[in-house]
């Protein structure tokens, strides 16, 4: 496993970076992807998809690298779908879901919500952690 690129998108995050932006940007790179493009690209996915609390940002960050390195060819749809499907169940071993609103018990859009998630740091405390767990997984897929 790359400690590096884990290590890299824990660090990305902890700078200010949403966690899809830290997961995309660790790895983006390495498929062409420059730094700008990476945070333009995941910007909307943080928060649950702009604060929604839908699917995880670090989820659909790793989604998006899976994507770039596995969806060419003929049979690649359904090789992608097979290991972004592992990528969900090695998450939800981990976390219990996949879903940003359960893995914060927090509502993202409701600002009074948000406000306490800010006060009390939940992003560091929480979401660090799910940015480490998809960079691992991820390195995991990347070496199949």
């Amino acid at each position: 496993m790359d400690k590096t690129k884990v290590n890299q998108a824990v660090s990305y995050f902890n700078e200010g970076m949403s966690c899809s932006q830290a997961i995309l940007t660790a790895y983006g790179q390495e498929f062409g992807i420059d730094r700008g493009l990476s945070l333009k690209i995941s910007a909307p996915f943080g928060g649950g998809m702009a604060r929604m609390g839908e699917t995880c940002g670090a989820v659909t960050g790793a989604l998006m690298v899976l994507g770039l390195k596995y969806a060419t060819g003929k049979d690649a749809k359904d090789k992608l779908f097979a290991l972004e499907n592992e990528f969900a169940e090695k998450f939800k071993e981990h976390n219990n879901s996949i879903n940003c609103r359960k893995l914060l018990n927090c509502d993202l859009a409701n600002p009074e919500e948000r406000k306490v998630f800010v006060e009390k740091g939940l992003a560091e405390k929480l979401c660090r952690k799910f940015v480490k767990d998809a960079a691992e997984i991820l390195e995991e897929l990347l070496q199949k």
